[in-house]
């Protein structure tokens, strides 16, 4: 991916997530009645999608890993199933910026504790301020220390890092790199209160444009990392020398050697660079440092390595190639902690023809790269790379050498070597998280394998959604950066993007109602045609032609038949076609930006919003007219679709705090419309499978409703509303698209700003029996780890009788009221004590013999008494 692609969909996902921000607390209104269900949430699976900017592994316990995102949160790995668990879905609505992570900090005196800095974007983008999260459960849940400045996760320069360090002695201490001139910062309490470090004397004055007037790439940013050096401590005692780095090519790096009373700037440091890295080897006395002419993570043209000797003070330029020969920077760095003297770097910035890893096992005295050439243009490689996890990860391309496909990454800005592994490293891309658990055949001569290590990281930031009545495709998503998916099974990786032609970022698409083959996307591409069409119900895909002036996705719609397309493309007015956009006239009586859909019955009714203002077309998109209705929101910020089955029924959602904000119904065609009452915000709508007995579809919205801000679900037209989601699954920002799934009941679809798709499957679904297996079983139930009001536990449920099992569903009590918090390998409900665990969908069948495991967290008080009685649907299970 080339570096214009991502830089403009990033901006371009910076800004729409600026206009659809959620807005603060409206005017109470009448309260509706409100219900409540038990909603079991998994992702629909992509596996990756974004940048992963840092990778922390813990240097006391094996195997605890952190990873961060820019706008997905922060995750935890699970080393029995290879998967990372998120830990920030708990961010609310009016919090939706602390999804952003700039830096994690993993306590290696207290494993137990973690922390994270958070906050998406430094300018207005974000109206709110950054925050320090701790937690004493590894991140089940957290406890927030708000600061009095804002935090970048999103924002360049997100790469460097990492800002947030604990004191290895004394882990009281925290201290963490502020950006936009606010300096130093640091915390005596474990992170419950921080003051600015007065003394420390350089905010920082590096701007990636200072020209910018959104405050984005003119942000200064700061100081961009701290480092221990723990030999200079004792256990109880704060270390004494701290090595900070900070975003000025003059004084790029800083230290104190008297624990942060006073600061000095590093004599002899190398100039003209930003120092991305400092890793320190305490072993060797050697502090690394990563060099780039640039802040990150897509620009770059020139770098250094350095290592500077602890004990003399003397620099030593450790560049693996020389500096006129550099067409990137340096900014992946890592030690090898057993074996000191061996430390890699990463060419984060070579685009072209692929990133580049170095590694070096003499302390930087010389170094050998992960791939070279032969004779150009063709490569000799150190690694072998596996993406069948991933397929996607191709893009699609068979590219020319030099480039392969798939490449070995690109915006490789986090790359850890595990301190208690030397054969295994995992680094960071802009699309995922790569790794390998054979690295030190590099040393040998021999090649070692690259595979993604991703899943359960789910990344993406979601524009829009639709599920077809019928046909393979489950559901069709439209996401930022790497286009969007066809889902014919949810809990499956599919095998690629959308390609022919193969969007940045697809903004909107949309299925034909009694036609569902037909599919219909648009999006962005630097060059191209920027909408596509499909006859085969999403599986293979044509170009469109682009109307003159367009210069961006917009919204699209296929009328109900798939005879005909409406389209309001970025830069051209909206135009309508017969057939698949070969020709392309403009509407009237419709202004250019208006949101577009269809009606899901008449293909020749097609609605419009813009600025309080709604349209309709009843001859397929050539002339629209405005509604007289009035009352509606005034502002863009809206989101309507037609129910599908009934011409002329219309849900609308949207509005902002200060003005009209709710939801509003039309059985009209839009001529009149309806607010409902006691919905006192409500950003999207969808329509999903009608509940047993009811003969109007279920309505699925992200909303406010009772005061409380969640995803609500209707059975009866919006007269009564339950929320489905609760406080442990937020997501922080759901404004963009959500849906129902029709052939489902109780199935929805919900987007995110950064965890990709989520669905919820409702506890009240009647969608089958729990599994009944024969035969005898035996359960294994194990507290692997326990701390004060939470535990982690391992179960493992094994078939001792003859014959298999084709699915499973494990129950039983807590005596003491504990409460599950994350559970993975399995579904899971919990009703008051009460738990049911049932099988996924790749462990459900269960050999005679044989044995399935899951593993969870949860919280206790007073006691934590091991439950005694398990049943296996109806059969008790003998507890070993």
């Amino acid at each position: 991916m080339r570096r214009t692609r991502i830089l403009t969909a990033v901006l371009a996902l910076a800004a729409g997530l600026l206009a659809g921000s959620p807005p603060a607390l409206a005017a109470s209104s009448p309260k509706v009645p409100l219900a409540a269900d038990t909603y079991t949430w998994k992702n629909a699976r992509i596996d990756g999608g974004g940048f992963v900017p840092g990778i922390v592994f813990n240097r006391s316990e094996k195997n605890l890993v952190y990873a961060r995102t820019d706008i997905g949160g922060a995750y935890r790995w699970q080393e029995s199933t290879k998967t990372w668990t998120p830990l920030l879905d708990s961010v609310g609505w009016n919090d939706w910026g602390h999804t952003g992570v700039v830096s994690l900090a993993s306590d290696s005196v207290d494993p137990d504790k973690v922390y994270a800095a958070v906050g998406t974007y430094t300018n207005s983008w974000d109206p709110g301020n950054g925050a320090v999260l701790r937690s004493v459960d590894r991140g089940a849940s957290w406890q927030k220390a708000d600061l009095p400045f804002k935090l970048g996760g999103n924002m360049p320069g997100r790469g460097m890092g990492e800002r947030l360090a604990i004191d290895p002695n004394r882990n009281s201490v925290l201290y963490l790199g502020a950006p936009s001139g606010k300096g130093l910062w640091r915390s005596t309490d474990s992170g419950a209160t921080w003051s600015q470090v007065t003394s420390f004397p350089n905010p920082g004055n590096y701007r990636q444009d200072p020209s910018d007037t959104s405050g984005y790439a003119s942000d200064n940013q700061g100081v961009v990392w701290v480092t221990f050096d723990e030999s200079t401590g004792t256990s109880g005692s704060a270390t004494k020398t701290v090595y900070v780095g900070v975003a000025d090519k003059d004084n790029a790096v800083y230290r104190s050697t008297d624990g942060g009373t006073t600061w000095s700037r590093l004599a002899g440091q190398p100039t003209g660079y930003l120092a991305h890295k400092g890793v320190l080897d305490a072993k060797n006395g050697y502090l690394y440092l990563a060099y780039s002419d640039k802040g990150g993570p897509y620009d770059g043209g020139k770098g250094q390595l350095w290592r500077y000797a602890t004990a003399t003070g003397t620099w030593t330029n450790i560049s693996p190639v020389a500096e006129a020969d550099t067409y990137y920077g340096f900014s992946g760095l890592t030690v090898d902690r057993q074996h000191p003297g061996t430390v890699m770097a990463t060419a984060y910035s070579s685009w072209w023809p692929d990133t580049q890893l170095f590694r070096s096992t003499d302390s930087g005295g010389t170094w050998t790269k992960a791939w070279d050439y032969t004779s150009y243009p063709n490569r000799s490689n150190r690694y072998t790379i596996d993406v069948s996890s991933s397929p996607w990860l191709t893009f699609g391309v068979n590219p020319s050498p030099p480039e392969q496909s798939p490449k070995l990454g690109w915006m490789t800005e986090s790359l850890e070597i595990d301190p208690f592994d030397s054969a295994r490293m995992m680094y960071g891309t802009g699309a995922t998280l790569y790794g390998t658990e054979n690295l030190t055949n590099w040393d040998s001569g021999g090649q070692f394998t690259v595979k993604p290590m991703v899943r359960g990281l789910e990344e993406t930031s979601v524009n829009d959604l639709a599920a077809p009545p019928s046909g393979d495709a489950r559901l069709f998503s439209a996401l930022g950066d790497i286009g969007g998916f066809r889902h014919t099974d949810l809990t499956e990786v599919p095998s690629m993007m959308y390609t022919s032609p193969t969007f940045s970022t697809t903004t909107s698409l949309d299925f034909a109602e009694t036609n569902p083959n037909t599919v219909v996307r648009v999006g962005n591409l630097d060059s191209g045609p920027h909408i596509a069409f499909s006859t085969d119900n999403g599986a293979n895909w044509f170009a469109g032609t682009d109307p003159s002036g367009v210069s961006g996705g917009g919204t699209v719609a296929a009328g109900a038949d798939g005879n005909r397309f409406v389209w309001s493309p970025v830069g051209a007015g909206v135009q309508y076609a017969s057939g698949f956009g070969t020709s392309w006239a403009a509407s009237s009586g419709i202004p250019s930006g208006a949101v577009v859909e269809s009606d899901r019955v008449d293909p020749k009714t097609f609605y419009g919003f813009k600025s309080g203002k709604f349209y309709v077309s009843s001859d397929g998109g050539a002339s629209f007219t405005a509604s007289a209705a009035t009352g509606l929101p005034s502002g863009d910020s809206v989101r309507f679709k037609a129910l599908p089955g009934t011409k002329g029924d219309v849900w609308l959602a949207g509005g902002a705090s200060d003005g009209a904000y709710g939801l509003w119904h039309s059985t009209d065609g839009g001529a009149t419309f309806t607010k409902a009452a006691g919905v006192e915000q409500a950003d999207t709508i969808g329509f999903g499978k009608a509940a047993p007995g009811a003969s109007y579809q279920t309505l699925y919205t992200s909303a406010k409703i009772g005061g409380v801000r969640g995803i609500f679900r209707s059975t009866d037209k919006g007269a009564t509303w339950t929320r489905i989601n609760d406080d442990v699954h937020q997501w922080g920002w759901t404004g963009a698209a959500i849906t129902g799934d029709p052939r489902v009941y109780g199935r929805v679809y919900v987007s995110t700003n950064g965890r990709g798709v989520v669905y919820g499957d409702s506890s009240d679904t009647g969608g089958g029996t729990d599994p009944a297996p024969t035969g005898a079983c035996t359960v294994t139930y194990k507290i692997t780890n326990q701390w004060t009001g939470g535990f982690q536990a391992d179960v493992q449920l094994t078939n001792t009788g003859s014959t298999a099992w084709s699915g499973w569903s494990l129950g039983w009590s807590f005596p003491d009221g504990q409460k599950i918090t994350q559970l993975w390998n399995a579904d899971w409900t919990q009703v008051v004590a009460a738990v049911k665990a049932r099988n996924v969908s790749w462990n459900g069948t269960v050999a005679a013999g044989s044995s399935v495991g899951f593993g969870f967290t949860g919280s206790w008080t007073g006691a934590n008494t091991k439950p005694t009685t398990f049943k296996l649907g109806d059969q008790t299970c003998t507890v070993a």
